[in-house]
């Protein structure tokens, strides 16, 4: 059986590279805290389709240095289009649950178009402060979550049926509600975040 994920864990960061990583992690949650405010549901739809950009991004550049130095990628390309296509799961659950706005629906535009190009530019100049960046944001992905349970879980916002491509996807028994979705993104959220700040680590290593 499979240790289970700890959600409390976090990274300190060390160094310039992590220093940095961090400050944009903060930078672009008050950003959603600002906009979103406990709109959760909507801040997941909007968020997750940035999230889902990283794992994307990494895998097409590891595929390709792979191919360059015509080496083994050691798995990575497979967990990070693993990690992408989660994310992209994470974001239809909460397009069925929270419905996004005409507004929204411009902001993701803007959003992915700015943050794909950022993100693509910092791993070609930095892959390990790239990969502090994606645990960062996960470690606060972690926190919305655990904040839209306890806002659910408190009657603030309706325990709807969890969508049926959540309980076919997370494997929910078939009477599952919101919260059974929200724990088992966070789950996965505390996953990428462990995934990503250990290959930043194994980056620094071998600077």
């Amino acid at each position: 059986m499979s240790e289970p994920v700890s959600l409390d864990r976090t990274h300190p960061p060390s160094g310039v590279s992590d220093q940095f990583a961090r400050a944009f992690t903060r930078l672009l949650r008050f950003f959603a805290d600002t906009f979103f405010a406990q709109r959760y549901g909507h801040r997941a739809i909007v968020l997750e389709t940035v999230a889902a950009v990283p794992g994307m991004v990494g895998s097409t550049l590891q595929h390709l240095k792979a191919l360059r130095n015509m080496s083994d990628d050691e798995g990575w390309i497979r967990v990070l289009l693993d990690e992408a296509e989660n994310e992209r799961m994470h974001l239809l659950t909460f397009v069925e649950i929270a419905k996004p706005t005409r507004l929204e629906r411009w902001l993701i535009i803007l959003a992915q178009g700015i943050f794909y190009n950022l993100f693509f530019m910092l791993y070609l100049i930095s892959a390990r402060t790239a990969h502090r960046v994606v645990g960062y944001f996960e470690e606060e992905a972690v926190i919305s979550y655990s904040e839209y349970l306890a806002q659910v879980e408190a009657g603030h916002h309706e325990n709807v049926p969890a969508p049926r491509r959540a309980i076919e996807y997370w494997n929910l028994s078939p009477d599952a509600r919101l919260t059974d979705v929200i724990i088992a993104v966070r789950a996965d959220e505390a996953g990428h975040r462990d995934v990503n700040h250990a290959f930043a680590d194994q980056l620094g290593a071998r600077a």
